[in-house]
């Protein structure tokens, strides 16, 4: 017998079972209309508060029983007594309930009484949520059967997170006192407002924007009261307390989130865990009631963030068979069931914080005169793309990208006179006129500008005192006789220059694709800012010099024995080192 009553596996599976129907019977109770309520409350039949009163009245019995250590088989008896309670509830049967504990002996029952020791508590926990779940089926004294309101599965599961994790860390709130205690109570009115947001979202259509606003505005005067607390109190030395709370209390904004509230909660617990980790690192050798503090904070917001993942995934689910939301933002809601009102400090209620609207409305703008509320910036954000529908359209004549001149001065731009259209009609500016080739000694130089497709330009008579600009030519050749002291091409295209001795240096200055030939000497070539060069050199200016810089593509010809020429690429990638006392620069190729 006693190896009957300890309960086998399958024993303890239909007691679960037979637990969870009993709850779910309760919560099904609560989803019948307001009629069936009435009727059920009125009927002899609905046993379920009146079978509670008697569980809770059995278990204090029973507790009562073992404080004053009475016999194992009274003790016995009692545990009878509460399942046969839970079978009428349940109309399932317990194993427990069918032993006739009348044949043990005394040592018998206190053998049986130690074994059954776990499922003594199992049925004491059973009856506490038995008795949590009826709370909200049975009307509250001095209340009409036509108040008592629907209660859906998604707020019943947030009261669970009110009773649960919230209440753990409002109790070790007031542990610690103080300015976190002040704080801590308007995070509890902050998530008793949020209860009654869903609640009145589980009976109600989907409302407008304005309305929306009137809903969550209890939620935002919370959320703005505790950064008030914050910026009131910077010098206490619980500030980094204060600051955890209010950078990530912004997480009950989750209401005017979508599609994506889970996440934004997660940011906000980010966001607040940078001062968390200073509490963290300044009390985890001091007090480690500080640091069950922040865990169960953390805890908190992590299954609020669980719970908007079960029951509002992509926003807050509405009723879309409800009724009026604005009707019922007027309606006051009911208290939370189990939680107490937060304390009145002082004998009096605080004064009320500013009023301040949530994120989400777009129609209601909010003035913060210090800086601290995020309503508007959370507003602008959730707009999605319609946020950029309050931006002007900007006309093509002042966009940078379509107007160089724009870019050209950092001078402010000055817009044109006349409408925009006034500037569109306007005719482009004429191209500056072509200046007339000039080819001529002038003084001691030779000025050869502004040639196009002329290839016989020929330079003679020149003397040692004599220099050669060639400026602007393209598609040209020129042909410079005799000894001059130095040539340069500046800015020219698919220009060749033959020339035959130069006593200084020839110059290749802004020009693309250009050639050149010596047929003489020249001591030293200089490159600068070009692109496209090719020289073809003689025998007897092989041992030239050549400097270049901000240059590419360049290529000198040296002769061979038969008459050929070979090409050498100039290097253009170099590297550059520390030897210990200074840079050494080689180049990184080979022609």
């Amino acid at each position: 017998m006693l190896c009957c009553c300890k309960g086998s596996s399958q024993d303890e599976y239909q007691f679960d079972h037979t637990v969870a129907k009993t709850e779910t019977k309760v919560k099904d109770n609560q989803a019948k209309p307001v009629a069936e309520k009435q009727a059920l409350v009125s009927s002899s039949d609905n046993r379920v508060p009146d079978n509670l009163t008697k569980l809770q009245s059995e278990k204090a019995e029973t507790k009562s029983q073992s404080l004053i250590k009475t016999e194992p088989l009274a003790e016995l008896q009692q545990v009878q007594i509460v399942a046969k309670e839970i079978e009428v509830v349940t109309k399932e049967p317990i194993g427990v309930s069918c032993i006739d504990f009348s044949t043990l002996s005394q040592e018998e029952a206190k053998n049986m009484a130690a074994e059954l020791a776990p499922l003594i508590e199992r049925l004491e926990k059973v009856t506490s949520r038995l008795e949590a779940v009826s709370v909200s089926v049975s009307p509250a004294p001095n209340t009409s059967l036509t108040e008592v309101e629907e209660v859906g599965a998604s707020v019943l599961a947030f009261d669970e997170l009110i009773n649960g994790p919230l209440a753990k860390f409002l109790s070790i709130s007031n542990d610690l006192g103080d300015v976190i205690k002040q704080q801590c109570n308007l995070v509890q009115v902050g998530f008793q407002a949020e209860r009654d947001f869903l609640l009145k979202a589980s009976r109600s259509k989907q409302p407008s924007q304005d309305v929306l606003s009137k809903l969550v505005e209890p939620v935002s005067q919370q959320m703005t009261a505790i950064g008030d607390i914050r910026e009131a109190n910077r010098r206490s030395q619980f500030f980094n307390h204060l600051s955890t709370i209010s950078e990530s209390v912004s997480a009950l904004g989750w209401l005017v989130v979508s599609p994506a509230p889970g996440p934004y909660v997660k940011e906000m617990l980010d966001a607040g865990q940078f001062y968390g980790n200073r509490v963290l690192k300044e009390f985890k050798d001091k007090d480690t009631k500080h640091v069950e503090w922040i865990n169960s904070w953390k805890t908190t917001l992590m299954d609020l963030q669980a719970y908007i993942k079960q029951y509002h995934t992509t926003g807050v689910t509405w009723n879309p068979k409800g009724g009026d939301a604005n009707a019922a933002a007027k309606r006051p809601a009911p208290p939370v069931p189990g939680v107490a009102p937060p304390p009145v400090v002082g004998g009096a209620p605080p004064p009320p914080p500013p009023p301040a609207v949530l994120p989400p409305a777009p129609a209601v703008q909010t003035k913060d005169s210090e800086g601290n509320d995020r309503s508007a910036l959370l507003g602008e954000l959730n707009k999605g793309t319609d946020i950029t529908l309050g931006l002007k359209k900007i006309s093509d004549n002042v966009k940078t990208h379509k107007n160089p001149n724009l870019r050209l001065g950092a001078a402010p731009y000055k817009a044109p006179s006349g409408s925009p259209k006034s500037v569109k009609a306007q005719a482009p500016k004429p191209e500056a006129p072509k200046k007339p080739p000039v080819c001529e000694l002038q003084g001691k130089k030779w000025i050869v500008e502004h040639q196009e497709g002329n290839r016989n330009i020929v330079l003679e008579n020149t003397n040692i005192k004599q220099t050669v600009y060639v400026f602007k030519c393209v598609n040209s050749v020129i042909n410079v006789k005799g000894k001059v002291n130095s040539i340069t091409l500046d800015n020219c295209k698919k220009t060749a220059l033959v020339f035959e001795n130069v006593v200084s240096s020839a110059e290749f200055i802004n020009c693309q694709s250009v050639q050149a030939q010596v047929t003489g000497k020249v001591p030293t070539v200089s490159i600068d800012k070009t692109d496209g060069f090719m020289i073809y050199m003689n025998k007897d200016s092989l041992d030239a010099s050549f400097i270049t810089a901000k240059s590419s593509e360049m290529n000198v010809l040296v002769p061979k024995d038969n008459g050929d020429f070979a090409e050498y690429a100039v290097p253009e990638q170099f590297r550059t080192s520390w030897n210990g006392s200074g840079l050494v620069t080689v180049c990184s190729e080979t022609g």
